[in-house]
């Protein structure tokens, strides 16, 4: 996981992963973001183990189900009230 420790807001990190010699395979996430790391690494565990398989399907189906209950809410409300009802102060 690229990691911002320095004033290049985690380039440089980036840059190190990615520039890995011929046969050496690499597999990288989005700066600062282990949570992506851990789920590319239960999908890669998933193809011998199936009940990680199946929990990553279970998780990637509860996310789905957020993203299209929050989409009906701003087709619904609006834009401006769903700020107000979510990002209040």
């Amino acid at each position: 996981v690229p990691v911002k420790a320095s004033n290049l807001e985690g380039l440089d990190s980036l840059l190190s992963i990615v520039q890995m010699p011929k046969g050496i395979p690499v597999a990288t996430v989005a700066i600062n973001n282990a949570k992506n790391a851990g789920l590319l690494a239960v999908s890669i565990l998933g193809i011998k183990y199936p009940q990680l398989r199946e929990k990553l399907k279970m998780y990637r189906e509860r996310m789905k189900q957020e993203v299209l209950t929050k989409a009906d809410e701003l087709e619904n409300n609006g834009y401006t009230n769903y700020l107000k009802s979510h990002f209040q102060r």
